[in-house]
């Protein structure tokens, strides 16, 4: 299907916000009174990571805890590169963002002292909040989709697939989208970019079909620089059972005393780090998947941690394993790694800015340098409730100073022609998660990256007409390959198994842009920031 863009059919907003997640809705509803257009990949609320989270959201809101403990507790597992005036805004921030969260309506578990608050891995305290056990991101969702249904300043587009930025002279101006098996554009005189992950260009993962990189994709291709996109964090234990994506085994399992061990019944983290179960996500994931490359099965003991409890406490975990006939009161849960969070993404300033005017990014999508080289448990969500407002606030001051005028005629790049069926790529993007998965997953070496870089040239040779789903993923995959293979070193969640060790030369970022790559692409350097 190709199409022309002299036929396209425009409307006009204030702002066009892509990505119907936690931070595209909170982003939505604080951008009042502005017209804003928000895009959903699928129904609204559905194709969105948040609302599958279910570990919770981090908060310094214990009397015994302090911001300044969560921004040590931060810093301490992101490998010496997080930024830290970011990390003490958020950390600061957390506890008026649940309390923001609780004035919407959000209802979050409780216990005799008031909010109930768990520990999660690498936390020096009880700060997690939950709702409903394990599903905290649905609560969450739940609520912002009924505020911003009855937000009277949005138009939900659903079922509506942003297929690229609309930018003139370093400019962007709203987005081309696919709606109805018809492309249309949507001018705009700002747009926040909030399209969450990239999990589905792996072949495991925690991820939603929608979190394929589309948000980084767009913006490489405007124009914009990416940060720390070697950075990929694989979540230890998504639940082995063949389904896409992987159900998830909340952190808080093990949070509640369940152990991690093999076929044999050997309790292995005991030998590989001195917090155990509890030891940073990425080292947890690398000892399953060392247990893995040597033969074993790994699984999930909740059996005398959180026993008949189960249900009660996690209901989630509970239904997913119900239907894959596992008893996680009796029976041990099989895990395996799978692609959970990038804490890489388009590289932002501290209000959500991107380095192309008119465009913004927040949650996930945004690299903000604050969770550095690996994420601290739960604090993901708490960066999008803390940067959704931020950057609505910088988008109405924008919008409230400046005399903006799009221009008169804007059309869609001839990338926008393509087809977007993904039917007839189905194949080729299951190779290609497959290979990114064995080659810029948990492990990586200077001769699988070469590989992989390789692979993406024939790739794209023999598809010279992709689907959006496919060009996207082959972007994403071509960004991380390189800045994998430029990071000669291994910190946080890139770990080389050529270069096994933190090297004080890469202390720093990493950022690209699209133009930096070359067809002799093995060979080329990217810019690590100082």
């Amino acid at each position: 299907m190709a199409y022309s863009p002299n036929t396209i059919k425009s409307t006009t907003t204030d702002v066009l916000v892509i990505g119907a997640g936690l931070a595209g809705l909170m982003a939505a509803l604080r951008l009042a009174p502005k017209a804003v257009t928000l895009l959903s990949k699928g129904p609204l609320g559905e194709e969105a990571s948040s609302a599958w989270a279910q570990g919770g959201i981090s908060a310094a809101l214990d009397p015994a805890d302090s911001p300044v403990s969560h921004l040590a507790d931060t810093l301490a597992v992101a490998g010496g590169i997080a930024d830290e005036d970011i990390a003490a805004l958020v950390t600061d921030l957390g506890p008026e963002r649940i309390r923001d969260l609780i004035d919407l309506g959000v209802i979050f578990d409780h216990d005799e002292k008031g909010l109930s608050l768990s520990r999660e891995a690498a936390h020096s305290h009880r700060r997690v909040v939950h709702a409903n056990g394990d599903s905290t991101g649905r609560e969450v969702m739940r609520v912002l989709q009924l505020r911003v249904k009855e937000a009277v300043h949005i138009t939900v587009l659903e079922n509506t697939e942003a297929i690229d930025l609309l930018c003139q002279n370093n400019q962007v101006f709203g987005a081309t989208l696919l709606k109805d098996n018809e492309l249309q554009a949507v001018n705009a005189h700002a747009t926040i970019i909030a399209t969450g992950g990239i999990g589905q260009i792996y072949s495991a993962t925690t991820n939603p079909f929608a979190a394929c990189g589309d948000g980084l994709a767009m913006a490489a291709r405007a124009g914009t620089s990416l940060k720390d996109l070697e950075f990929v964090q694989f979540h230890p234990t998504a639940i082995d059972v063949e389904t896409t994506p992987r159900p998830l085994a909340t952190e808080a399992l093990r949070g509640d005393g369940a152990w991690l061990v093999n076929e044999t019944g050997k309790r292995f983290m005991l030998d590989d780090h001195p917090l155990a179960e509890l030891a940073p996500r990425d080292i947890v994931a690398r000892s399953i998947w060392k247990q893995i490359q040597q033969g074993h099965r790994c699984y999930l003991d909740c059996r005398a941690s959180i026993g008949d409890a189960f249900p009660q406490h996690f209901p989630t975990v509970y239904a997913h394993c119900e239907d894959h006939d596992i008893d996680p009161t009796k029976d041990l849960i099989p895990v395996v790694p799978a692609a959970h969070y990038h804490m890489g993404g388009i590289e932002t300033d501290n209000r959500g800015r991107t380095n192309v005017n008119g465009l913004w990014a927040c949650g996930e999508a945004a690299c903000t340098g604050l969770h550095g080289a690996n994420r601290l448990a739960s604090n993901s969500l708490l960066e999008a409730l803390v940067f959704a407002p931020l950057v609505s606030k910088d988008v109405c001051d924008f919008l409230s100073n400046k005399t903006i005028s799009a221009p008169a005629k804007v059309k869609a790049s001839e990338q926008s022609q393509i087809q977007p069926s993904v039917v007839k790529d189905q194949d080729v993007i299951g190779e290609l998660q497959t290979l990114n998965y064995r080659y810029i997953g948990l492990c990586r070496d200077e001769a699988g990256l070469k590989i992989l870089l390789k692979e993406l040239d024939r790739i794209e040779l023999n598809n010279p007409h992709p689907s959006t789903r496919l060009r996207n993923i082959m972007i994403v995959s071509r960004l991380i390959a390189t800045t994998a293979l430029e990071r000669k070193e291994s910190r946080g969640g890139h770990y080389r198994l050529d270069y096994p060790n933190s090297d004080p030369r890469y202390q720093r970022h990493s950022i690209v842009e699209l133009s930096h790559l070359t067809k002799d692409i093995v060979n080329d350097t990217i810019k690590l920031a100082s």
